[in-house]
């Protein structure tokens, strides 16, 4: 199962984040079909984008609880001192993408930023 954790300033366009989703997908060498769902923190969960960007991706979209952000906290590849005041994590993205995924999960790489978006690929454990 492959992920995108997001992260965004408030009141971005739905454009720019399923624009910054196929960024990472294609840095990747995945395609839109390859994502299962989106994920995000507790913060964003009403994020108007966010929510529409699932919708017209056709994917589920997770809210990361804090326990589960918490444990994917430590395997974050980047860190933002924004991200960490704002949210608790290191980054929003890698850290929803990892939670979302579960505990044995991974990301395919640091998140990417594009504009005022950041999105990070995370693949479930069971995945090679």
């Amino acid at each position: 199962m492959i992920v995108a954790g997001i992260g965004c300033r408030a009141n971005v366009d739905t454009e720019s984040v399923v624009e910054a989703i196929e960024a990472a997908l294609a840095a990747a060498g995945m395609v839109p079909a390859a994502l299962a769902a989106l994920a995000t923190v507790p913060e964003k969960a009403g994020e108007a984008a966010i929510v529409d960007a699932a919708h017209r991706l056709d994917v589920t979209l997770v809210v990361a609880d804090a326990a589960a952000l918490a444990e994917a906290a430590a395997r974050c590849m980047t860190e933002s001192a924004h991200s960490f005041a704002a949210t608790g994590t290191p980054s929003a993205a890698e850290a929803a993408a990892l939670a979302a995924a579960g505990p044995q999960s991974r990301l395919l790489g640091p998140r990417i930023a594009l504009g005022s978006v950041t999105c990070a690929l995370a693949v479930s454990g069971d995945m090679p």
